[in-house]
């Protein structure tokens, strides 16, 4: 029996799935990951994505922020791709309890997930600093240099978590939760090396941890299963 088909006897015998995604789930609806190698250093900014996407920077240099953000942050014609459309149908079924995700794009609820835990917030949400003001991400998009607020004229905050910013609480203690609990645990499109997200694996109390990622994971050994490939093609064969 192949991972593959090993995977889809596992899936096939839980009712109490929870799948913790990364920048690989986006990337295969056509969002690049500013992390990889090829991916957003080599161009036209001063610095690199993890100093522009720092709450310091943010607060110093707003402009260059939203020049990078809109630019690089904001891909509002992507899809949802196979992986997402899978795991809310599994959802609709009842096998599936909740997504995490480390990603920002809206992805899983565009394909109809309903428990979808976002660690590092939405792009879809933007809020004015000042009175709290809700702005969707197409405002952000078209506005001139930093969105300000139509009400107050206050900044309006990407509702995102930016490098120095704490993970939101509630978010974390559920996500918590569902792995503690969950039968089957699938980490997906995440070589899990960043923090403290990648740390909730080790709450997972079961014997059925499956990583499918590209390429090798910091956690390979932990699992019980190990299916390399591209997330999409694999859950389109589930």
């Amino acid at each position: 029996m192949n991972e593959v088909e090993q995977l889809r006897k596992i899936i096939g015998e839980s009712n109490n799935i929870v799948f913790f995604g990364g920048a690989g789930v986006s990337t295969e609806s056509g969002i690049p990951d500013f992390r990889s190698v090829d991916g957003l250093y080599h161009q036209k900014y001063d610095y690199p994505p993890e100093t522009i996407l720092s709450h310091t920077f943010y607060r110093r240099k707003p402009e260059e922020f939203f020049r990078f953000y809109k630019d690089k942050m904001l891909c509002l014609s992507a899809k949802p791709n196979a992986a997402h459309r899978k795991l809310a149908e599994w959802e609709k079924e009842g096998k599936l309890k909740a997504v995490i995700t480390q990603n920002i794009d809206g992805l899983h609820q565009a394909a109809g997930s309903k428990e979808v835990l976002e660690l590092h917030g939405s792009v879809l949400r933007n809020y004015c600093e000042d009175c709290g003001a809700f702005y969707d991400a197409e405002y952000v998009l078209h506005a001139d240099g930093v969105p300000r607020c139509e009400k107050c004229g206050g900044p309006v905050k990407p509702d995102v978590v930016l490098y120095e910013e704490g993970l939101n609480q509630e978010t974390l203690d559920k996500a918590v939760r569902y792995i503690r609990e969950a039968d089957v645990l699938i980490v997906g499109g995440t070589s899990l090396v960043v923090y403290p997200a990648a740390g909730l694996i080790d709450y997972y109390r079961g014997n059925k941890l499956i990583l499918i990622n590209k390429t090798p994971t910091a956690r390979d050994q932990m699992a019980d299963l190990v299916v390399t490939g591209s997330i999409g093609e694999i859950f389109s064969q589930l």
